[in-house]
């Protein structure tokens, strides 16, 4: 995917507190430090800084969930981020995104705290933690 068709995924998943355009993924991307994982209908950025990774963002087109897009690329991040020396991740998900916060703790995500109105109009980020 390019930086275009990043950015018109995640447009369509995310419109809070808005969604990334095509110059932020190309930055990111330009980045050692992050990886992106792509599967047919999805994608998955994220980040390795020392011994601690964190997913950024998992996009599934809306017409392709439910069919294990988001379990597999969430597996392929615990294996990267191990690969390039992570020993814990982290991730924040809306505190009103019940499917995404069912698919982490499906996979042993933990919750480990919150941060109040992260996604602003008072919708906080349940940050969420895993040992790898």
């Amino acid at each position: 995917m390019t930086p275009e068709e990043l950015a018109r995924l995640h447009a369509i998943c995310f419109t809070r507190p808005r969604p990334w355009n095509a110059a932020e993924f190309q930055a990111l991307l330009a980045d050692p430090a992050n990886f992106l994982l792509m599967r047919e209908s999805g994608f998955l950025l994220g980040r390795t800084i020392l011994d601690e990774a964190e997913l950024l963002t998992l996009a599934i087109a809306p017409e392709a969930r439910r069919r294990g897009i988001g379990a597999a690329l969430l597996t392929g991040f615990e294996t990267q981020a191990q690969a390039r020396g992570a020993a814990t991740a982290f991730l924040e998900v809306a505190s009103d995104n019940a499917a995404a916060q069912a698919l982490y703790a499906g996979k042993g995500w933990q919750n480990a705290g919150c941060r109040r109105d992260y996604y602003g109009g008072g919708t906080d980020a349940v940050v969420m933690l895993k040992p790898l």
